[in-house]
């Protein structure tokens, strides 16, 4: 299995090998050290730099057959990568702050080169907040919109039920390795998006699995992050002013990617991000019709 080196523009160069690449990124990751912005500064001042670039082979070598054994070991039978200078890698990625070079994925990423908008907000959510998530991932489905989200209990899980039974596309941004579920009351979500949709991962199996579950917390953030790179806007739905879903508010205003918040966010008195938020760009939704009247709007 190969894929080929591509320039920005231009055709494939050279061809490189998936399996050596996927094993040179997870050593890097199991580096002492190692943190998106460290790996991502480290090839930004090497721009044209491959995860083997930095790893001898022989030790990717060793890396790639620890990672096949644990996808063994969580019954993932079929996978995809892509790789930042090769195949159909989203040069989107790179408006993140810190982008990543590898991601994995599981189902048809054609789904990717879609029109998409995330859907994000509180784990803990309202009922309210439930059904007006449901109600909007209705109306971005029949406008051909896919929509997007993280596969959290809450929010994101009311979006992509909703999205799921009208027959539209999403897509599932994880913080977990592939085969891997959280929270597990979603695995059966978390499957079927795998098989009929798309399921995207970017973090490493070696690291994830050598370390304690609360260093782990770490990928939730950098998940966002992507999510909101993958797409041309994200929409908060129901947030608290400690909720990590503000991670993915920031990452969109730095990527230049709209920002949609409802008025519901606006009425709170116990909350003050969202005024924060507006004064630096963000779009206030009151009514249904403004989603798309945003997303039609020029920059």
């Amino acid at each position: 299995m190969s894929l080929a080196i591509k320039t920005e523009d231009g055709p494939a160069v050279s061809p490189i090998e998936p399996k050596l690449e996927i094993g040179a990124y997870e050593a890097l990751w199991i580096e002492k050290g190692a943190t998106f912005k460290r790996l991502a500064d480290r090839f930004r001042a090497d721009p044209t730099a491959l995860p083997s670039d930095f790893v001898e082979p022989n030790v990717a070598r060793k890396c790639v057959d620890k990672v096949f054994d644990q996808l063994r070991n969580t019954n993932v039978r079929n996978f995809g990568i892509r790789i930042n200078h090769a195949g159909d890698y989203p040069f989107s990625l790179r408006d993140a702050k810190h982008p990543i070079e590898v991601l994995y994925f599981q189902g048809t990423w054609e789904l990717s080169e879609t029109r998409s908008v995330a859907i994000v907000g509180s784990r803990e959510a309202s009922d309210l907040g439930l059904r007006r998530a449901a109600k909007i991932a209705k109306i971005l489905v029949k406008n051909g919109v896919t929509v997007v989200s993280g596969l959290a209990k809450g929010i994101d899980k009311a979006a992509l039920d909703a999205a799921i039974e009208i027959n539209g596309n999403v897509i599932a941004v994880i913080g977990t390795p592939l085969g891997v579920y959280y929270p597990k009351e979603n695995a059966q979500l978390q499957d079927l998006i795998a098989r009929d949709h798309l399921l995207i991962s970017q973090v490493p199996f070696l690291r994830y699995h050598r370390q304690d579950y609360r260093q782990n917390r770490a990928f939730f953030p950098e998940r966002n992050a992507t999510m909101s790179a993958l797409t041309e806007a994200t929409i908060i739905v129901e947030a608290g002013d400690t909720s990590g879903t503000l991670t993915q508010a920031k990452a969109a205003l730095f990527q230049g990617r709209k920002l949609l918040i409802l008025e519901s966010c606006f009425e709170r008195t116990d909350i003050t991000w969202p005024a924060k938020f507006e004064a630096l760009g963000a779009i206030r939704i009151k009514e249904p019709e403004d989603i798309w009247a945003a997303l039609e709007k020029g920059d």
